[in-house]
């Protein structure tokens, strides 16, 4: 078999474990939120703004985190006061459903109404794994640089939500919104996009108020995906 086919077989094997852990969390009526991004984007710190507003509006909700190595992150979303577990993958670069599936096997709390994963930071690897989430965000600093939808289209294509995060530097980092803009929605077409900063809380309630709305049914389209060297189509969450 060749490495292709092995490729293209692991990742068949992925999406049925996804479906199937979709409809368990559906049957719990929980909805599962993938957010993914490189390293250093802010996403977990943003993350631990939206846990602790859920809790100030009270919708349960949890989150789970994934690294390399240590515990770190999972230290910070705890602070929230939403449960929180940490995935360590000893090296993976990305996560895979029946890595979710199994740390989720006896800890989500029954009430849970959303769980968040912070998938390992990577826009290549985790982009072509179906979590079997039902919303899919991908995260941007504005000090990434305009150009990062085209250098990554898998990723920035699969998203149901793009989110610009530390908005308070796109001055100094000189940000070019517009063609970032452009940019995504070039691989992308219509896809939302949102403008956070963790630092003054920015975009916080809007990115919770769209994770809400998935749970509710409200699930934005998503063109198919074009192939791409890091992709096989049938890896894409469903739309």
């Amino acid at each position: 078999m060749c490495r292709s086919d092995v490729k293209q077989a692991v990742l068949a094997k992925n999406d049925g474990l996804a479906a199937s852990l979709r409809d368990d969390l559906a049957r719990q009526g929980v909805t599962l939120v993938n957010l993914l991004s490189s390293p250093g984007s802010g996403k977990t710190e943003l993350l631990a703004r939206v846990l602790a507003r859920a809790g100030e509006r009270g919708v349960p909700v949890a989150a789970l985190t994934a690294d390399l190595a240590t515990e770190n992150d999972a230290v910070r979303l705890a602070r929230s006061g939403a449960p929180v577990q940490q995935l360590l993958t000893d090296g993976l670069c990305h996560l895979e459903a029946r890595q979710v599936g199994a740390r989720l096997s006896g800890w989500l709390p029954p009430d849970t109404s959303v769980l968040f994963v912070e998938n390992v930071g990577n826009l290549v690897c985790p982009a072509a794994y179906d979590l079997g989430e039902t919303l899919r965000i991908v995260l941007m600093a504005v000090t990434e640089g305009e150009d990062k939808p085209l250098k990554y289209p898998t990723a920035f294509g699969s998203a149901h939500l793009v989110v610009i995060t530390k908005t308070d530097l796109a001055g100094p980092a000189g940000f070019d919104e517009s063609l970032f803009h452009e940019n995504v929605h070039q691989v992308n077409p219509g896809v939302e996009i949102i403008r956070s900063c963790a630092r003054t809380g920015t975009g916080v309630g809007a990115l919770l108020d769209r994770a809400l709305a998935a749970r509710d049914g409200a699930v934005p389209h998503r063109p198919p995906l074009a192939p791409h060297p890091h992709h096989h189509p049938a890896s894409a969450p469903a739309s």
